[in-house]
């Protein structure tokens, strides 16, 4: 659990074949349903595509290349699919207190559910789960974030920096060439 949402807790193969068989204009795609209440995908349910015309996928890893597995690099990476990109970012500091923000919110809500992988945060005072909630960022996300998602920023093809409220405060579009 100390690496989820790091590169090696992800499918790599299964989301490349994914991103593959919709740019190959296969007439139906299937995807496994993630489930943020279990925390990992439900067994046996799957989100359809038939050949849609256009894909968002979002994921902290699907700027990732050859570079960022010096030793075992795929050959084929999901990026290699993209017509476009965009990599939404932020400082450091805004993104620690947006997961506090948001782990305080599922304490009230989703973390009261039984069935959540989290419900042993929902009995956590106030003080003890800021506590909890930047433990987890300083040890895990900010980890990831350094290591493996900012790293991969300037491959994107637009770059968009966001404040503390949310909004949009620089955008920085890479100069693209089309071929004619």
């Amino acid at each position: 659990m100390h690496r989820k949402g790091f590169p090696e807790s992800y499918d790599l193969r299964r989301l490349v074949r994914f991103v593959a068989d919709v740019k190959s204009g296969l007439p139906v795609v299937k995807a496994p349903v993630y489930s943020h209440l279990l925390y990992d995908i439900v067994p046996d349910r799957y989100q359809v595509a038939e050949q849609p015309d256009i894909v968002i996928l979002e994921g902290l890893n699907v700027l990732q290349s050859a570079k960022d597995y010096p030793d075992d690099a795929p050959r084929v990476f999901v990026s290699d699919f993209f017509d476009f990109s965009i990599y939404v970012d932020a400082r450091e500091r805004h993104l620690k207190q947006w997961y506090i923000d948001r782990f305080l919110r599922y304490c009230d809500t989703t973390f009261q559910d039984r069935l959540s992988f989290f419900h042993r945060y929902s009995t956590l005072s106030h003080k003890e789960a800021i506590e909890v909630s930047a433990s987890i960022w300083e040890n895990i996300n900010a980890i990831n974030l350094k290591e493996n998602i900012a790293p991969t920023r300037e491959r994107a093809h637009l770059i968009l920096e966001k404040g503390l409220d949310h909004s949009v405060e620089r955008v920085r579009l890479r100069k693209m060439y089309l071929s004619g």
